[in-house]
């Protein structure tokens, strides 16, 4: 049995540890199953779908060849039994094949009796289990059990059929291990699949869209395929749930293409091969219609061929993958990784039968667990990469805000320079506009700096600018900013001053400046400056104001230095007091 009855082809840490381990049980627990294998211990009868199951005597059964013609009849399949089996009282069947209108088992017993169990497409009853199993349980009676016959009613495939022989309490206990190693792999696929949709509509991915999609569509075939499905949608059972699994392993395939091709940019593969990729992912994708559909008796030879196609669509990818790789590319990188088992898987089960391992789940099973491995690869690797995108934009982010910091700072006292100033002031001006408070603009400009620099050297001007600018900065705060403007000259802009307060403001400025101690760089010699004060009501844009400012500061100067000129507009024009205010601060 492979995809529903067409072929067998189709984050990690912890989690892929437990589905290995889930794997491994399937493998270590005991197992006495006997398989019922056409060829080697089943005889085969066609008859017509018309003819009762009491008619099992009168077939005529051949034990040599391999039947035809049965896919518009019954095929009737019986297998002896003997060893083990046939002293056992409480055997069971379990048979792994769903592609089929009708199936109807025959438990034979030495006294001749027969005993009919039967299941039909859409009313599987309660003979389904997880793992794509039918369960029968021959009936406990004191003669020995010697025949076991299962009759299908239009039949897709016998080459997909297994059924194995098994006692009653080591079939309870795998089909309670198939479904928790089912189960623990669908809601891996089923948190995978949210996860990559989330990532992808929160960076806008394309690829993870497609890797979303690809986990969506194995999560479905896995649940259809597994019969998990049948505790909800009990009507879907039987060959309507066989082919749509059988139209999605298609599916999947040439959404996985999609996906790994995606993922890689365009620039970093000969397009040749993306296109091969694409060509061969949708043309297995298209083909699991017809496969789906048909009855034919060349279901296997188109099983196999579409096997190879899948295959060779495979290949592609991994070499497209690998030649964008060696270009750089880490998305191929992590896809290469991520596609490594489940190609492992399929080279695997294409090299050796496992259909009657793994508790009867064979190919399917393992190649669930691929899967799920791949799905939870690509989430960490996307996570991954998204983390180090992330780190690399905080750090670009981080360095352009330095950048930003250190453009708008005076690189000798540390001070907001021009340009940071008016960054900081804009929003003062605009609350003082918005509030209808005073706005005034400070210039204070050193007295005689080039004397310093001239007398005793640039490191000692360097050095009182830099303990000016110290007393200078205790003025910053929410109602004030300062900033040195450029060469002997800063700022400070306050909001909410206005009048006889502003005045003894910019007093106290003059005099805290004044009062600087520069005896270690320039002896005795006292340091003093100028203001130029601009007030105005309402408050306008920060060039109006330092004109008005620059017009007071060159007052002061050519008043004799040492001294706050303020000058106040309204929106009259200059305020008549002006020269009045002077006279009062200089003196």
């Amino acid at each position: 049995m492979t995809f529903g009855g067409s072929f067998r082809g189709s984050l990690c840490g912890r989690l892929a540890l437990a589905l290995i381990g889930l794997l491994l049980a399937c493998l270590a627990l005991p197992a006495h199953a006997a398989p019922l294998a056409l060829n080697e211990r089943l005889c085969h009868a066609v008859s017509g779908a018309d003819r009762n199951d009491e008619a099992l005597s009168t077939l005529a059964f051949s034990c040599e060849g391999s039947p035809a013609g049965y896919q518009q009849g019954s095929l009737w399949l019986r297998a002896t039994v003997d060893g083990p089996a046939a002293s056992r009282a409480d055997n069971t069947l379990m048979v792994h094949y769903s592609r089929f209108d009708r199936l109807a088992v025959g438990f034979t017993y030495a006294d001749g009796t027969t005993r009919w169990q039967r299941v039909r497409q859409g009313d599987y009853g309660s003979h389904w289990r997880a793992g794509g199993q039918i369960l029968f349980e021959a009936p406990d009676r004191a003669a020995p059990l010697v025949a076991v016959t299962m009759r299908f009613d239009r039949l897709g495939g016998h080459q997909y059929v297994r059924a194995r022989l098994v006692p009653k309490a080591e079939a309870a206990m795998q089909a309670a291990g198939m479904a928790a190693a089912v189960g623990a792999a669908l809601t891996l696929l089923l948190v995978s699949c949210i996860y990559s949709l989330s990532l992808a509509v929160a960076v806008r991915r394309q690829y993870l869209a497609w890797q979303a999609a690809w986990s969506g569509m194995m999560l479905v075939w896995g649940a259809i395929w597994s019969q998990a499905h049948l505790a909800l949608l009990p009507a879907m059972a039987g060959s309507l749930s066989a082919r749509i699994a059988t139209f999605l392993a298609c599916l999947a395939i040439a959404v996985a293409t999609m996906s790994a091709v995606q993922a890689v940019g365009r620039d970093k593969a000969p397009a040749p091969l993306r296109t091969a990729a694409l060509v061969l992912g949708l043309g297995v994708g298209i083909a699991g219609v017809p496969l789906a559909l048909t009855r034919s008796a060349n279901l296997g030879l188109w099983g196999d061929m579409l096997g190879l196609a899948v295959i060779a669509d495979l290949v592609v990818v991994a070499l497209y993958l690998c030649w964008a790789w060696r270009r750089g590319s880490v998305e191929a990188r992590d896809f290469l990784a991520a596609w490594g088992l489940p190609m492992a898987t399929l080279a695997f089960i294409h090299l050796i039968d496992v259909e009657n391992a793994f508790w009867g789940g064979g190919s399917k099973l393992l190649i669930l667990f691929a899967a799920t491995w791949q799905a939870l690869w690509l989430a960490a690797a996307a996570t991954r990469r998204l983390a180090d995108l992330r780190i690399e934009r905080d750090s670009a982010r981080a360095a352009e805000a330095q950048a930003r910091e250190l453009a708008s700072r005076d690189p000798l006292t540390g001070l907001p320079n021009r340009r940071g100033f008016v960054e900081s002031v804009t929003p003062l001006l605009d609350r003082a506009r918005a509030d209808n408070l005073p706005a005034a603009l400070l210039l204070v400009d050193i007295d005689r700096f080039k004397s310093i620099n001239d007398i005793y050297g640039h490191e000692a001007g360097d050095a009182v600018l830099c303990e000016i600018a110290r007393r200078i900065e205790r003025w910053e705060g929410p109602m004030c900013s300062v900033a040195r403007l450029g060469g002997e000259e800063f700022g400070l802009l306050t909001i909410g001053m206005e009048g006889i307060v502003l005045a003894r403001f910019a007093e106290s400025v003059r005099r805290g400046i004044a009062a600087c101690d520069h005896r270690d760089v320039a002896g005795d010699r006292r340091v003093t400056a100028s203001v130029g004060v601009a007030e105005v009501r309402p408050a306008c844009d920060f060039q109006r104001l330092y004109r008005i400012a620059d017009e007071a500061l060159y007052d002061a100067k050519r008043g004799g230095r040492d001294r706050v000129v303020v000058q106040r507009f309204t929106d009259a024009g200059p305020a008549p007091d002006a020269e009045d205010r002077e006279a009062a601060l200089s003196g």
